[in-house]
This record gives C-alpha cells, sequence and structure tokens, in this order.
C-alpha cells in the first residue's frame, strides 16, 4: 500500500521549485545510522515502501527503522494523446519533496554491516544520490 495522506488542505498544487539545503529533518535523531540524500527530488509513496520492504528483508526484520519523510505533494498528469486545455489532470501519485540534507531512513538495533547492507539496497530504490551518515553525540 503506497503512503498518501488521509486529508488534504487542496486537490492539486504546483509544482514548484525545490531551492536550498534542508534546514529541518537533516540529522540523525532516533536511530544509530541514517540515510541522508544528496539531491534535490520527489520521492513517491511507491519507493519509500519498496525502499522499507528491501530494508527489511536486509536485516531480517531485526532492525528498528524510521521513515523521516512522507509524501503529502499530489503530483497530477493528463493521460497520453490527451488535447490542450480542459483542466488539469488527475492525482498521478504522492511524492515527499526531498532537499540536499534530508535524513530519509534511520535504522536502530542493528550493526555497521547490516546498516551498510540495508541502506545499499535502500540506494537502489532511490531516485536520489544518498549516502549513509551517523548518529553525532550530543553534548
Amino acid at each position: 500500500m503506497a503512503y498518501m495522506p488521509k486529508r488534504i488542505k487542496r486537490r492539486r498544487v504546483f509544482r514548484g521549485k525545490i531551492k536550498g539545503l534542508a534546514t529541518r529533518g537533516n540529522r540523525v535523531s532516533f536511530g544509530e545510522f541514517g540515510l541522508q540524500s544528496l539531491d534535490a527530488g520527489w520521492i513517491n509513496g511507491r519507493q519509500i515502501e519498496a525502499s522499507r520492504i528491501a530494508a527489511n528483508r536486509a536485516t531480517q526484520g531485526a532492525a528498528k527503522i524510521w521513515i523521516r519523510i512522507f509524501p503529502d505533494k499530489p503530483i497530477s498528469s493528463k493521460p497520453a494523446e490527451t488535447r490542450m486545455g480542459k483542466g488539469k489532470g488527475d492525482i498521478d501519485y504522492w511524492a515527499a519533496e526531498v532537499r540536499p540534507g534530508t535524513v530519509l531512513f534511520e535504522l536502530g538495533n542493528v550493526t555497521e554491516d547490516k546498516a551498510k547492507l540495508a541502506f545499499k539496497r535502500i540506494a537502489h530504490k532511490m531516485p536520489v544520490k544518498v549516502r549513509m551518515v551517523r548518529r553525532t553525540p550530543t553534548t
């Protein structure tokens, strides 16, 4: 089941531009290891779900997984071979807007080798470049 919001304020939104770096959600907060994006882009709900399943299988269900992004932007598209006009198209899928520096996933309760393997599997599903980061100790 793809992720999507229960309620929305507006049915269709403008595409917009993704500018700047992530100022929030850019630190590992819950687990020991995180997967951080290096590019800006949209990640749709199906890609997030596929990544979650891949991480679960790579760690054999032992890891605690936190998904730090949620697809709350409706992406609409018109059908193929449709003439211009007649309004905006129907919602095709839901996407999460990701800026560079956003932590996408976090893993806890797992060794570094297992985390590397899980993040490698997740990276194949992502439309943006990613890297593995660790939690920095707070003072």
